[in-house]
């Protein structure tokens, strides 16, 4: 796998499934919750329920695959047949609309309501696939081909890929009419063809790597590998840098399931694609050339500015209305937002013992999605439980973000540091 790596094969295709991936997720993160909002009025709890499902299923989905995976030890088969189901997925969004409600569920006191339990429902089968396709075993391959010399160049990429994902479906679809249902079918046909059409070219892309399958358990004593205390015992630093992937995820998922709402309903920015776009570029170029930060200095020196960044982020957001300053926080946020992620994941990585990356990506999405996603968009959802409210054409309610979520935001985002305490410790003694 060295002479992969060396060579442009291996990179091309980091990018490419990395992006990919990550513009799945951005429509389903971001967009969705513009979806439910806009097509059906879903309140900020049903938003959170989403989430939340969404996140159980990933974690289940992660743990059962991921272990599959080194059982057998293969990851090319999950990632490249769990991309094409995972287009297929999304494009079966098209078809839950109002008209199609109807005629489905005639009796239906609220059609409304009705989408709204599809769209989770279906959220939930389309995260199955995403999962195992992407969090199971493409993350799985990246720990297998990678090493400490380039593992923080490689995740400076996989960490920016969230905001060129925002940046190529906000442009892509900046000119869509998003109270139009015709424009969300557009959308998810072409967002289901291209991921479908990835997985397929994943097929003459993609090179499994070595992944030893001696001494590997039975596929359940997999399953529940990284859950045991003695494992624990033995990976103390990588438990650690979980607990803190879960404290830093949560203060992100408290607001970023409202924030596109926040831009378009609360601040009235209808052109914030076109105000947000350089600052999106610049924090995933941040990204980028910062994970070189981590290969020469280490995680300990890496993670402090990135999280100051976050913070003063979060500090501008809660207090500016207009557009410069707003720009300049969201900018702030972006580059603190990526830049922390791929520290941590860069470490966990780090961390991940040899042959069992597959049975560990549980654990990191126990962290990164499981736990975050759900108490991060509760918490989100009680913020907001009094927040304004807007009267609808059809004479529903909307509510409207406000900036609590921000500042609530930082106050988690405070723990973080806690957590780094024991990391801080392990470094100096090791440096020493």
């Amino acid at each position: 796998m060295n002479k992969q790596r060396k060579n442009g094969l291996f990179w091309l295709t980091l990018v490419i499934f990395c992006l990919t991936g990550q513009v799945a997720w951005t429509v389903e993160n971001m967009y969705f919750n513009v979806y439910i909002y806009k097509m059906f009025h879903a309140s900020a709890e049903a938003i959170s329920a989403m989430v939340s499902a969404s996140a159980i299923a990933a974690t289940v989905t992660t743990l059962l695959i991921g272990a599959l995976s080194d059982k057998i030890g293969k990851r090319k088969i999950f990632i490249c047949g769990g991309y094409i189901l995972w287009g297929i997925s999304i494009w079966s969004f098209a078809l839950i609309r109002m008209d199609v409600i109807n005629a489905l569920f005639p009796a239906a006191v609220s059609a409304a309501s009705v989408g709204v339990s599809l769209v989770i429902i279906m959220d939930c089968v389309m995260t199955f696939f995403g999962s195992t396709a992407n969090d199971a075993c493409f993350n799985a391959w990246l720990t297998d081909v990678t090493d400490e010399a380039n593992r923080g160049k490689v995740e400076g990429i996989n960490a920016m890929m969230p905001l060129v994902s925002i940046l190529v479906v906000f442009g892509g679809f900046m000119s869509f009419d998003l109270n139009l249902e015709q424009s969300w079918v557009t959308i998810f046909n072409i967002i289901g063809i291209v991921v479908t059409a990835i997985g397929v070219a994943g097929i003459f892309l993609i090179q499994d790597p070595e992944v030893k399958t001696e001494g590997n358990q039975s596929y359940f004593g997999n399953i529940f590998y990284g859950f045991r205390p003695s494992v624990v015992r033995d990976n103390k630093m990588l438990y650690f840098t979980l607990i803190a992937l879960a404290v830093f995820n949560i203060s992100i998922q408290v607001f970023m399931p409202y924030l596109i709402l926040y831009y378009t309903v609360t601040l009235g920015m209808d052109n914030y694609v076109l105000i947000f776009a350089p600052a999106i570029l610049v924090a995933a170029i941040f990204t980028a050339l910062y994970g070189k930060v981590y290969d020469q200095k280490g995680f300990g020196f890496a993670i402090v500015p990135t999280l100051v960044l976050l913070m003063l982020g979060y500090v501008g957001l809660y207090f500016f209305r207009a557009t410069a300053p707003v720009f300049i926080a969201s900018l702030l946020m972006m580059c603190g937002f990526l830049g922390t992620g791929a520290m941590l994941g860069a470490q966990v990585r780090t961390h991940t013992p040899e042959n069992k990356s597959g049975m560990f990506q549980g654990l990191r999405i126990v962290a990164q999605v499981l736990i975050p996603g759900i108490i991060g968009p509760a918490i989100g959802a009680k913020v907001l439980a009094n927040a304004d409210t807007i009267i609808n054409d059809d004479g529903t309610t909307s509510f409207i973000p406000n900036a609590n979520i921000f500042l609530v935001a930082l106050i988690v985002a405070l723990f973080v540091w806690i957590v780094l305490i024991p990391l801080y410790k392990k470094e100096k003694v090791n440096a020493e």
